[in-house]
């Protein structure tokens, strides 16, 4: 294989993603729509990310929910990896068409064009994520495996925020594996859902081999720092060079599993070079479970500032407590393991965000707009 389309190719993963398929000798598509959310006013000018693929990519500034975009860049094309997508747990909440229309039916719309157009694609790779197990994998007093639903409002609101099961009795939390229970909470987490039985559906029937990765939280040099609904390091960085507190959802113990980009990248070219994993759903972590709590201190220590933390006790409708990934599949069909520590990627992240100009990242107004939807509670 040596064309390769990235959709969604000018962001965070996929341009760090383009840049090693270069290096690599791949020829590089890339369909994006250059969204301000991420890039800003003036991509051409001002976004970092798209600045270090342009000249070296065909680049296509398009939409995947154009039927003319989409023909474009799949002409010729020997595999897909395809990122673009509306992320964000809480702006899904209440953005739910924009979330639908462009992750569920612009997925469904390159599936149509491979189905009805001909073309030379042999291997089509879904960026999922870990969003489709809504709350993770547990076990109860009595060792047996279980998969609670969504939290009580009620119960939050009284600040008991750990998993309970029926009886009140504490759940613990153990890595999450690729057979677990999928049952969003956010309609993020729905419309990756819907994303994969799509493509596992298509795929199967015109004898195109795929990939489902379930990224779990991707970090590292280069993220948007302007993007206010998703990347919590991006976010809490901006909130302490800007001299703002930081504001923590809950009782700040709530765990996420941060995978640097550089092994997220790694793993992504492993699936496209690999026949072992073809038709195969891999999670994409570091199967360590590090608190919200423990990343805003880290970050504050980092910088050096002297940044109040606020344990706020608020909660965001749609958040899950607790996921961090099996890594049985991802050693098997990749063999491959995570090589970048959080301490380390940390290290290296602070040191770039340093060198960047402050912006407005209008974080709270993003938190205003949830609380107004009903979606932020006390």
């Amino acid at each position: 294989m040596k064309n390769i389309l990235i959709t969604g190719g000018a962001g965070f993963i996929g341009s760090n993603l383009a840049l090693k398929l270069i290096d690599k000798g791949y020829a590089v598509t890339v369909l994006d729509t250059l969204s301000e959310q991420i890039h800003g006013k003036d991509p051409d000018e001002n976004s970092p990310l798209f600045l270090s693929i342009k000249g070296k990519v065909r680049f296509i500034k398009g939409d995947i929910t154009n039927r003319n975009d989409v023909e474009k860049a799949i002409e010729d094309q020997d595999a897909i990896i395809h990122l673009a997508a509306e992320t964000g747990t809480g702006q899904s909440m209440y953005q739910i068409e924009k979330y639908s229309h462009v992750n569920v039916y612009g997925s469904s719309l390159i599936l149509d064009v491979l189905v009805n157009k001909k073309n030379s694609v042999k291997k089509f790779i879904l960026a999922s994520s870990r969003a489709v197990y809504g709350e993770g994998k547990y076990e109860n007093v009595l060792s047996e495996i279980s998969y609670p639903s969504e939290r009580n409002v009620e119960l939050m609101q009284k600040g008991i925020f750990e998993m309970t099961d029926e009886k009140g009795e504490f759940l613990k939390p153990l890595p999450t594996d690729e057979n677990s229970k999928l049952h969003p909470t956010s309609f993020y987490g729905i419309t990756k859902l819907q994303q994969e039985e799509v493509v596992k559906h298509v795929c199967k029937s015109i004898g195109i081999n795929f990939v489902i990765l379930r990224y779990q939280n991707v970090y590292g040099v280069g993220q948007s720092l302007l993007n206010p609904y998703t990347g919590i390091l991006s976010i809490f960085s901006t909130q302490i060079l800007s001299e703002k507190n930081i504001n923590i959802f809950e009782d700040g113990l709530p765990t996420r599993d941060f995978i640097n980009i550089e092994d997220t990248v790694d793993a992504t070219i492993r699936s496209l070079e690999f026949e072992t994993v073809n038709n195969k759903i891999i999670n994409v972590g570091t199967g360590v479970a590090t608190s919200v709590l423990s990343i805003a201190e880290l970050l504050k220590n980092k910088f050096g500032r002297d940044t109040q933390i606020n344990i706020s006790g608020d909660f965001r409708i749609g958040d899950i407590r607790h996921n961090f990934a099996d890594l049985s599949n991802m050693k098997k069909y990749l063999n491959f393991e995570p090589k970048i520590d959080l301490n380390e990627g940390i290290e290296e992240f602070t040191n770039w965000v340093l060198k960047q100009p402050i912006q407005e990242n209008n974080f709270d107004k993003s938190l205003e707009e949830m609380k107004e939807k009903g979606f932020l509670k006390s």
